[in-house]
């Protein structure tokens, strides 16, 4: 367990920085998701960044939409993208307010609350598996579009709040290409993960999806 000076929630200052900044300094942090049926903590160990209008990669790139007007607001507030028809993906906004920056939560250590994250993955193998991936950090923590604009960073009661916890130093950190992102945002060196961590995902290049015949 974390110890209780380590639980204070990151102010927004921290998430109105460059994304590249921001997105290396969130590994070993702790994300809380309160639900209902109780709290689940979550210790970040992988993120990409992902650069808004300056970015192919990003969803923000062509401008805003109805779809993703949540990363030109504010930074620390939760964006939530639905994908593939089935899987909901979690991102934080971040650098000033226009700027469409924002970083994916790829995957995260359940630290608290483990058994209600096993009955929404109950295909995971162990709990190393429980988050190891961005849809499946999403499931864990019972994350889907309606948590889309939630203010990580407010002050009173938040489904989801993001604390100081334990951040890692430059020499643990990992850092490389982002995982099935195609064309020239493919190159950007711009996923970051705690090295030897087990619960990090595998990498895995661009694939072209095939329609089936």
């Amino acid at each position: 367990m974390i110890a209780p000076a380590d639980r204070t929630p990151l102010p927004r200052e921290f998430f109105d920085r460059p994304v590249l900044e921001v997105a290396p300094d969130l590994l070993g942090r702790v994300l809380v998701r309160t639900t209902p049926d109780g709290p689940i903590e979550l210790r970040l160990t992988e993120v990409e960044a992902y650069d808004g209008p300056n970015d192919p990669g990003s969803h923000a790139y062509r401008g805003p939409t109805p779809r993703n007007s949540v990363m030109f607001g504010p930074p620390g507030h939760v964006y939530v993208y639905f994908t593939y028809g089935m899987w909901h993906c979690m991102n934080l906004v971040c650098g000033p307010e226009g700027t469409a920056s924002g970083i994916l939560l790829r995957a995260g250590e359940i630290i608290t609350g483990a058994e209600l994250a096993r009955k929404r993955r109950i295909s995971a193998r162990n709990d190393k598996e429980l988050a190891k991936g961005p849809a499946r950090l999403a499931t864990a923590l019972g994350v889907d579009r309606t948590l889309d604009g939630t203010d990580a960073c407010s002050a009173g009661a938040a489904p989801i709040t993001i604390l100081t916890g334990t951040p890692v130093g430059s020499e643990q950190v990992g850092v490389g290409p982002r995982t099935g992102v195609a064309g020239d945002g493919g190159v950007h060196p711009w996923r970051f993960w705690i090295i030897n961590d087990p619960t990090v995902s595998p990498y895995r290049a661009h694939a072209p999806r095939r329609r089936s015949t």
